[in-house]
C-alpha cells in the first residue's frame, strides 16, 4: 500500500489506532511532512484556474499529533525555548543550508517543520504555520501570521501585524490562498477561504472572511470570498437595506492597481537581495 492509502485509511479510523498501527505510519507521515517543508507538497493547487485543497496534506498533519511528543528545544544561548510536538524548521539548520536555501530569517521569526519558504524570501519576526507555503521573494513583515495550510504567492508583501488564516478543519475547507505579487496592507486580516487574486491591493485594516461583502464602488457588484485581479481594496461600510439608520462594514473596491499605486506599495529589491 503506498503512503497517500495508508495514510487516508490510518485518518478514518483514526479513534481506533493501535501503538502498532502508529509505528507503522510514522515514517510515511515524516516522508510527507518533510515533502511539505520541501514545496513539493501543497494543501492547495491551481487547476484550470481555481484551487483545489488536497485533503491528504490536512488529513497527513493532523496525524502527526498523536505520533509525536512534546520535546524541548533550545534554538541557542539567549533564545526562547520551545516544548512542541512539532518541530521547528530551522533548528537544526547551518549557515550552509540558509545559504542553499537562499532565504532571509530575522531573528524573531517562526517557521514551523512542514511549512515551505521559498528563495528569495524574507521573514521578519512573523510566524508561519506547518502546511503553509511561502512563495519566492515574498516578505512576511513583523508580528504577520501565516497560517496552517495558507498558501502565499511569489513576490507578495504581507506587512506588519497582518493574518492571513489557516485551516485544518472541516477537512474539505480551502486555506486562504494569496496569489501573487499581492499586496497585504498592515493589520488586515484574510480568512475562511478567501482567495485574492494576481495582483491586487488589500488596504490597512482590511477584514475578509467568507461572508463578508466586497462592493466594487464603480459598478455596485458585490462579491464574496474572492477578491479580482488588481482590485485595490480598503475597508468600508454600506446602508443595512432593512434598516437605513444602520450600516455594516464592507470591504470597498475603490480601483484596479495602476503603476501609480504599484510604486506605492513595491517593496525594494534591496531588501530581498
Amino acid at each position: 500500500m503506498d503512503s497517500r492509502a495508508l495514510i487516508e485509511g490510518a485518518f478514518e479510523r483514526r479513534a481506533e489506532l493501535t501503538p502498532a498501527d502508529l509505528a507503522e505510519l510514522a515514517p510515511h507521515v515524516e516522508a510527507g511532512l518533510a515533502a511539505l517543508d520541501r514545496g513539493e507538497l501543497r494543501a492547495a493547487n491551481p487547476v484550470d484556474g481555481a484551487w483545489v485543497a488536497d485533503t491528504f496534506v490536512k488529513k497527513l498533519i493532523l496525524l502527526s499529533f498523536p505520533l509525536g511528543r512534546n520535546e524541548l528545544a533550545d534554538s541557542g544561548p539567549g533564545r526562547p525555548r520551545t516544548f512542541d510536538k512539532v518541530p521547528l524548521k530551522f533548528e537544526d539548520w547551518q549557515e550552509a543550508d540558509f545559504e542553499k536555501a537562499r532565504i532571509r530569517v530575522v531573528a524573531g521569526a517562526v517557521v514551523r517543520r512542514g511549512a515551505h519558504v521559498a528563495p528569495g524570501a524574507v521573514l521578519m519576526p512573523s510566524f508561519v504555520n506547518i502546511g503553509a507555503y511561502v512563495g519566492a521573494g515574498t516578505m512576511v513583515d513583523t508580528w504577520a501570521t501565516v497560517g496552517s495550510c495558507a498558501q502565499v504567492g511569489e513576490r507578495c508583501h504581507i506587512s506588519g501585524g497582518a493574518g492571513i488564516g489557516g485551516v485544518l478543519e472541516p477537512i474539505g475547507d480551502s486555506p486562504v490562498v494569496i496569489e501573487d505579487d499581492v499586496f497585504i496592507g498592515a493589520r488586515s486580516e484574510i480568512a475562511e477561504g478567501v482567495r485574492v487574486r494576481r495582483g491586487a491591493v488589500i488596504g490597512m485594516g482590511v477584514y475578509l472572511g467568507a461572508s463578508t461583502p466586497i462592493v466594487d464602488r464603480a459598478s455596485g457588484e458585490v462579491l464574496r470570498g474572492e477578491v479580482p485581479e488588481n482590485a485595490v481594496v480598503v475597508a468600508g461600510a454600506r446602508t443595512d437595506p432593512n434598516r437605513p439608520e444602520l450600516s455594516t462594514y464592507a470591504a470597498v473596491i475603490v480601483k484596479y492597481a495602476d503603476e501609480r499605486t504599484r510604486g506605492k506599495t513595491a517593496l525594494n529589491d534591496l531588501v530581498r537581495d
